[in-house]
């Protein structure tokens, strides 16, 4: 265990955890929402720094991130725990679990994981994600810092359930982020996830205007937030707080953890795809085997730009820089490393 990160300490041993918006008040012996940071004698610890429980190389399009590097891979991270509770979590095996559960965690030390990133071929750094990055905090800036020092990238992959001065320490190591969007309803977050809408969205409008990367994710539950008003809402507030050339994913549920509604029916996501496409430039579909929007388009003529099969992704009409050959529009910042 390591001391945590942005608490304080309270009178009779209690402390209070300023990571996440939870903001848990944590007795002694006890754990907080997230189930890995933990009091002990009056000074709040994480449990998992340092112990891994998933370690992959995997594609970068598997993040999902279509606009960075693509066709390249990254080393990806994860531990025990989450910030948010979600009924229909689709990796509950991890992030479900707390420092009670700790037996299967594998010791790495900082070095290690850095040695891993760096004999693995063409593959661009470092990814935090399977489980929620935010309550592996400690860990994951830590590395983070030794990723840049040799030269690779640092991805997050979150629910976007942080506070905002944990989000200013963090937002300089990270180059790219994918965030979570559930819902664009508040009572959703809170009787689905136990959290709330505000910080999420707060969270995407400063790492809109960082300058960092963003794409954003949507997971489609049958009858819990498939609503095609309450989604145009959604994709009109995406248009005007990040732009209309935010990458859009939006994917296909199934039943797991303590949902079992059926999966979501892929005419239901082509209908919200074609919705999205009328003010998104990038919109994509994931979940879902050779489907319609997978493959990325120039949004000012239309040509073909790049080609995916799965994860598999070919090139076929963007240069070396990531502009259009046809009409030279600039559609990806970042290609090659």
């Amino acid at each position: 265990m390591t001391e945590a990160l942005f608490y304080t300490k309270l009178s009779e041993n209690r402390t209070n955890c300023l990571l996440c918006p939870h903001n848990c008040i944590v007795d002694e012996g006890k754990r907080g929402v997230c189930g890995v940071r933990i009091n002990r004698g009056g000074i709040l610890y994480s449990e998992v720094y340092g112990r891994p429980v998933s370690l992959n190389t995997d594609p970068i399009e598997k993040k999902p991130l279509y606009h960075f590097y693509p066709g390249h891979q990254v080393l990806s991270l994860g531990t025990l725990g989450c910030t948010l509770k979600c009924s229909f979590c689709q990796n509950a095996e991890i992030s479900q679990a707390s420092g009670e559960d700790q037996g299967f965690g594998v010791k790495k030390s900082l070095q290690e994981i850095i040695v891993l990133a760096l004999e693995k071929q063409k593959n661009i750094g470092l990814a935090y994600t399977y489980n929620e990055p935010v309550v592996f905090y400690e860990y994951m800036t830590y590395l983070a810092a030794e990723v840049h020092r040799n030269g690779m990238k640092n991805i997050m992959v979150s629910n976007g359930f942080i506070n905002p001065e944990p989000l200013a320490k963090l937002i300089p190591l990270i180059d790219a982020f994918n965030i979570d969007l559930k819902s664009f309803e508040d009572n959703f977050y809170k009787k689905h996830s136990k959290s709330r809408l505000a910080p999420v969205l707060e969270t995407i409008r400063t790492l809109s205007g960082s300058g960092k990367h963003l794409e954003l994710t949507f997971l489609v539950i049958p009858g819990m937030n498939d609503s095609i008003d309450i989604f145009d809402k959604m994709t009109d507030w995406i248009l005007e707080e990040t732009g209309r050339k935010t990458p859009l994913h939006i994917s296909r549920y199934f039943p797991h953890y303590k949902m079992n509604l059926p999966p979501t029916p892929i005419k239901t996501l082509e209908g919200f795809y074609h919705h999205a496409k009328e003010k998104l430039d990038f919109v994509y579909l994931g979940n879902i085997p050779e489907s319609i929007g997978m493959d990325t388009y120039c949004p000012a003529c239309k040509s073909l730009l790049l080609k995916r099969n799965g994860y598999y992704t070919m090139r076929e009409g963007l240069d070396e820089s990531g502009s259009c050959t046809t009409c030279h529009e600039k559609v990806i910042n970042y290609m090659t490393i």
